[in-house]
């Protein structure tokens, strides 16, 4: 049986960055791979950290944000989310997304997770909350986004992902946490 080291077996030749923008930077990498072969590898590094908010009432229904997402030419039916800056406190982003996106404010908030959103291809971390004790005031959303806020019971939100209607990873693993959590 071989042994697997958990230390990092990769070697960087080179870094170029190839693209850069106020969000994200994309670099092109000679690299010595895992095997001791040489091998490239293309790295999007997000200038900001996600965030993904899950907003509850008191009878588990919770809050879908929708909207055309441009980078996959879908319509996609997501939870609140958005972005924080690095080295900042994600739960006061989360809780800047969520009166955004929603116009909602939350007395309760509990942290589910931190998860990478596609560790293969970027070093993007996620941070995702549940949001309770809900007061409805207005939604200020960006003015990239045209929004449709749709309340639906946990149990039918899971069902939507289990449809692949739901796909966004940070709702489809903060939906399905939730519901882990809530004995769904």
């Amino acid at each position: 049986m071989r042994v697997m080291s958990t230390e990092n077996n990769w070697k960087t030749l080179s870094s170029e960055t190839v693209y850069e923008n106020a969000w994200l930077e994309l670099s092109h990498r000679d690299v010595i791979n895992p095997s001791g072969n040489k091998g490239i590898y293309g790295l999007v590094k997000f200038k900001n950290q996600a965030i993904g908010v899950i907003p509850m009432d008191e009878e588990e229904n919770i809050y879908l944000v929708g909207q055309f997402r441009y980078a996959i030419d879908e319509y996609s039916w997501e939870i609140p989310e958005g972005g924080g800056l690095l080295g900042t406190d994600p739960l006061e982003a989360a809780r800047r997304e969520l009166k955004e996106e929603t116009g909602l404010f939350a007395n309760k908030w509990t942290k589910l997770a931190r998860i990478h959103t596609s560790n293969s291809a970027t070093n993007e971390e996620g941070f995702l909350y549940i949001a309770e004790e809900l007061t409805q005031k207005e939604a200020e959303p960006e003015d990239t986004e045209d929004l449709q806020i749709r309340k639906v019971p946990l149990k039918e939100a899971v069902e939507m992902v289990m449809r692949s209607e739901i796909t966004d990873s940070l709702s489809v693993c903060a939906i399905l946490m939730t519901a882990r959590l809530r004995g769904i």
